[in-house]
């Protein structure tokens, strides 16, 4: 080596050294994966190989995802690249030419996503890998996990030695079909030697079931991928992809990060996100990287030409200038920019801060000969227009001749004053051609005082109110002249005017309007119509607010302060469209505008938008086809439900155990669909269950319960499971299936009707008073049922009350808290949902829980119903709802109730709960109210009634192809429940209906009343064989 080439090469690496240091220091750490920056060099390089290997070795040593391209070119055969193993993900290209060694190892790269091109076609780039004048090149292309190329083609050429390229199945890997695969010039064809087939051709697509629209683990309908998830996985899960289409979120593939903005439904607006992340290339994080800053959702290195950085809170983020961003320039008074001339004029455009002093001379304004600077053009001037503040001071002692005011500062509202001239931080001296100081904006002089003086034909400053401007004692220098004939506009205050008309006034005499004086506002008519400030000042009303005639149609700035909307109204706020796939705090939210213009919820089952309330109406989907194919799914999923509860039983861990009925179901047989709550004890998801080896998607809840204490795991079955799973009753929720793991899901049968909270409150006062006790008497044989079976629920409430159908009521959420805890009583709910307004005083004082607790939380539970959903103790913090018990005090009468229903309610809330009655007295009790419903509810609102035989028709088999599917779906619960019984004997039902529920067996004695119940429990009132056709 020669000195000339060592020279060269320390240069070199002088250079080099701090990109080198930079680049690894471009490493981060996001949710346990290392981020590194890529490269775009292409087939340049600088410098010698062994600082390009240096380079890379630095950068890539433990790096997962390249943010960028992966560009290896021009190394040698022994050069070691075993540091590109770790390397799982490149957003960008991969470029791998003129190289020698063997095999190129990214064994766990997973997938390329091409957001730039090589050549701008090409995400894989493999070229002319040999060694010229020897046997060394690429044999091996090593990308044994690659299973997706989201953007761009391939190009695998002249490769003398690679052999299998061309039996790779590209087009499994390549997910745009247009994009161009290249493969030619290599060496001769042949398969992957000693290598299983299926790590050389990997393939996650062109074997998938016609069921699936991406990628799959498995032949079968049930193996599709979930849809976020690319290039392949292990299971149906989010959670289960090789990499993520769009987002990794904690492990999860997302559409998009949590918003920095979700919906709030209550309040109808848009709300800081508690939860939010930011994007980080493909990955959400919950800070962005120190050297990168927050604009909008993302992490961006720059923030965009009409954006400033700010730093609130310790975060940095781009917020929009509003106009000009901020940008300070800096002002004359120094020895070699002494003023504003012809040659520094262009210095100042679009500065909104002067950092010091301007001085206009007469050497600036018309050109200094000796210096060879010529005169200033006067239209130049305008570059002061965006100036809002200068620092020091403002000397103008030499101006145009043909500019008559100051104009050019028309927005020029601060004057600092840190360095004066003598005493003075405003000076205008001797300008012949000024009528006026044209400062309107000007409101504020913080130090120095104004020198005014020589200004021959100047009026209007002595009628100012400097005083007001003046942040101190400062003094007002004016040797000037008065001129009589001129005086501020009428519309000016008696603060003054920096020159004529309404525009120049220091302060308006009744209200302005974008800087002018105006007599009025435009409240009642005008192009547009206003609302007037606090400080007079005229502002236009929201653009969705209706125009009103002879009234005001507004009260403020905001879209929930019009009068009237101009198009639709979702809550308090006007708005152009209803919310329309915005994320909210239960997943994302769609609304549909009413025939009054405001907005609604759509269905539960919508996912694209919707016209109307019902799933028919939803976006996507044809009113009459889905008719049909809701009926027949809906006639294939009763089928496969029935088949799969009636043969899903299995023994139980001891002998004497009853039967279980539930399944024990594996997590690839259950989908998540959105989330439909949050509880006490974990998440509750609408899904479907599609049991292995069948491609039957059956609908049902999913509760996915969690220990957040960490000491309770669910990867083995317990008796406790088998309790769950072995429980059978019209009034409880059928658990179908138990799935374990780190957290337990309990899989039950979907509630299309919902809760009995929702339910009374959406049907406020068109409720029956039979309906209403009949419910009652549901939820006491319900509890008495798990009574008998030893469970106590704990969490009794209506929001736990699932409605089967408009007159079945279940408990759900039973026997979890013993799931939890199964050795400790004394458990601790979480802070924030503990329901203390439900619990009895023992449970919250002592934590001792009990079947007589649970008779507490019903006598709530009955309360809720009867005041419609109204919430206990609205008035009170959880906190002080005990010292309340312990005085005595208790819920007051609901309105509809009777003293004897309101009677039971108190009885219930007994301190010593010995005295309190039992479900099965409590079951007995309603059912003899059920009998005269309007002796015990008083509702003035009149209901409409019909047979309740004509609704609860039972569906053959044969019959399943007819009908509607709103009809259908009715009648098949009434017929896996058994078909309406009318007993004609002499006997009374009320009683019949208690004793066989209670007590087993059928009475002794017979009533002289004729009554009519079902199978459900249902209890008809003496004298009639109707109930109600409510909601």
């Amino acid at each position: 080596m020669t000195v000339f080439t060592r020279k060269v090469q320390q240069v070199l690496l002088c250079v080099l050294l701090p990109c080198a240091l930079q680049l690894c220091c471009a490493q981060t750490q996001e949710d346990g994966l290392v981020v590194c920056s890529g490269t775009q060099n292409f087939l340049s390089t600088t410098g010698t190989s062994e600082i390009q290997y240096n380079l890379m070795k630095k950068l890539y040593t433990g790096c997962d995802i390249v943010m960028g391209n992966l560009e290896i070119t021009m190394m040698e055969h022994t050069r070691d690249f075993s540091f590109l193993q770790s390397i799982k993900e490149v957003t960008g290209y991969i470029l791998f030419a003129v190289n020698e060694f063997s095999r190129l190892p990214l064994d766990n790269l997973r997938i390329i996503r091409g957001s730039t091109l090589y050549e701008d076609q090409y995400a894989l780039a493999v070229m002319v890998n040999y060694q010229k004048d020897g046997q060394h090149g690429l044999q091996e292309l090593g990308l044994t996990h690659l299973t997706e190329i989201l953007e761009g083609g391939v190009k695998i050429i002249q490769n003398k030695y690679l052999s299998y390229a061309p039996q790779i199945n590209w087009l499994d890997i390549v997910k745009d079909e247009t994009a161009q695969v290249v493969i030619e010039g290599n060496g001769p064809k042949s398969e992957c030697k000693g290598r299983d087939e299926r790590i050389c051709f990997p393939v996650t697509k062109t074997v998938c079931a016609p069921q699936c629209n991406g990628r799959c683990f498995g032949r079968n309908p049930s193996d599709c991928c979930h849809s976020e998830c690319a290039g392949g996985c292990t299971g149906p899960l989010d959670t289960d992809c090789f990499a993520c289409r769009k987002f990794n979120n904690s492990g999860s593939c997302l559409p998009q990060c949590p918003q920095p903005l979700i919906y709030n439904k209550h309040a109808f607006k848009m709300e800081p996100n508690p939860n939010a992340k930011y994007q980080y290339g493909s990955i959400c994080v919950a800070q962005c990287p120190p050297n990168f800053v927050v604009d909008g959702s993302s992490c961006v290195s720059n923030c965009p030409s009409d954006k400033m950085e700010v730093e609130k809170s310790g975060v940095k983020r781009c917020e929009p200038c509003g106009g000009l961003c901020p940008k300070a320039c800096h002002g004359t008074g120094s020895p070699n920019r002494q003023t504003v001339d012809a040659n520094n004029i262009d210095s100042f455009i679009n500065c909104t801060k002067i950092q010091g002093s301007l001085h206009f001379l007469v050497t600036g304004i018309e050109g200094d000969t000796y210096n060879g600077v010529p005169a200033l053009d006067p239209e130049k001037l305008k570059v002061f227009n965006t100036v809002r503040e200068i620092t020091d001071i403002l000397s103008i002692q030499s101006w145009p001749q043909n500019m008559s005011d100051l104009s050019v500062f028309s927005n020029l509202q601060t004057i600092q004053g840190r360095t004066l001239y003598k005493g003075y931080s405003l000076m205008v001296v001797k300008i012949g051609s000024l009528t006026s100081l044209g400062l309107r904006s000007l409101r504020k002089i913080n130090d120095g005082g104004v020198y005014i003086t020589g200004n021959k034909q100047l009026c209007y400053h002595d009628t100012v109110n400097w005083t007001r401007i003046f942040s101190s004692s400062s003094r007002l220098q004016r040797r000037q002249k008065h001129i009589d004939g001129h005086v501020c506009d009428p519309l000016c205050s008696s603060d003054g005017c920096w020159g004529p008309g309404p525009n120049q006034c220091v302060s308006c005499e009744k209200y302005s309007r974008g800087g002018t004086c105006v007599s009025d506002c435009m409240f009642l008519s005008g192009s547009r119509r206003e609302f007037a400030t606090q400080s007079g000042e005229c502002m236009a009303c929201h653009p969705e607010c209706k125009v009103q005639e002879g009234k005001a149609t507004c009260t403020g700035p905001g879209a929930d302060q019009c009068v009237a909307c101009a198009r639709h109204q979702d809550g308090p706020h006007c708005v152009s469209s209803c919310p329309e796939g915005v994320m909210g705090g239960e997943g994302i939210i769609f609304k549909y505008p009413n025939k009054q213009g405001h907005c609604e919820p759509c269905h539960v089952n919508c996912t694209q938008g919707c016209t109307g309330p019902g799933i028919n109406d939803c976006v996507g989907t044809s009113r009459y086809i889905s008719g049909y194919v809701f009926q027949g799914l809906a006639i294939r999923r009763k089928r496969a439900m029935r088949r799969y509860m009636e043969s899903g039983s299995f023994e139980p861990l001891e002998e004497k155990g009853a039967q279980v009925n539930a399944r024990i179901l594996k997590p690839s047989e259950l989908r998540k669909i959105k989330l439909l709550g949050n509880g006490v004890f974990g998440t509750v998801h609408k899904g479907v269950w599609i049991p292995e080896g069948d491609t039957v998607k059956l609908p049902v809840a999913i509760k996915t319960i969690h220990d957040r204490t960490g000491r309770q795991t669910f990867c083995e079955l317990t008796d406790h499971m088998m309790a769950i799973g072995g429980l059978n009753h019209i009034n409880v929720v059928r658990t179908l299936g138990i799935c374990p793991g780190e957290s337990l899901q309990l899989v039950t049968q979907l509630s299309n009707q919902g809760s009995l909270l929702e339910h009374v409150k959406k049907y406020k006062n068109k409720l029956s008073p039979q309906r209403m006790l009949n419910w009652c008497v549901q939820i006491a044989k319900g509890m008495n049922y798990l009574e008998d079976n030893r469970m106590v629920h704990r969490n009794l409430a209506a929001r736990n009350v699932l409605l089967k159908n408009n007159f079945t009521a279940q408990i759900s959420d039973y026997g979890i808290a013993d799931l939890l805890y199964p050795d400790d009583k004394k458990y601790f709910y979480n802070e924030v949902k503990t329901p203390i307004k439900w619990m009895a005083l023992e449970s919250i004082l002592f934590r001792r829980y009990t079947h007589q607790s649970d008779v507490w939380s019903y006598g709530v539970t009955v309360w809720e119903m009867m005041s419609y959903g109204a919430e206990p103790y609205a008035s009170m913090r959880p906190q002080e709802v005990p010292d309340l018990l312990e005085k005595g005090e208790r819920l007051s009468q609901p309105q509809i109730c009777t003293i004897d229903v309101y009677m039971v309610m108190v009885k219930c809330w007994m301190i010593d709960e010995n005295v309190r009655p039992t479900f099965k007295e409590l079951a007995s009790e309603f059912t003899r109210m059920a009998r005269d419903p309007p002796r015990y509810l008083v509702i003035k609102t009149a209901w409409q009634s019909r047979s309740r035989l004509d609704s609860a028709r039972t569906v053959s088999e044969s019959s399943e192809g007819c009908g509607t599917a709103g009809e259908l779906e009715m009648s098949e619960d009434f017929s896996l429940a058994g078909s309406l019984k009318r007993r004609r004997h002499r006997e009374d039902s009320a009683y019949v209906s208690q004793r066989d529920s209670l007590s087993g067996g059928p009475p002794e004695t017979p009533s002289p009343e004729i009554e009519e119940e079902d199978q459900n429990g249902y209890v008809l009132p003496g004298g009639s064989p109707e109930r109600g056709n409510f909601p």
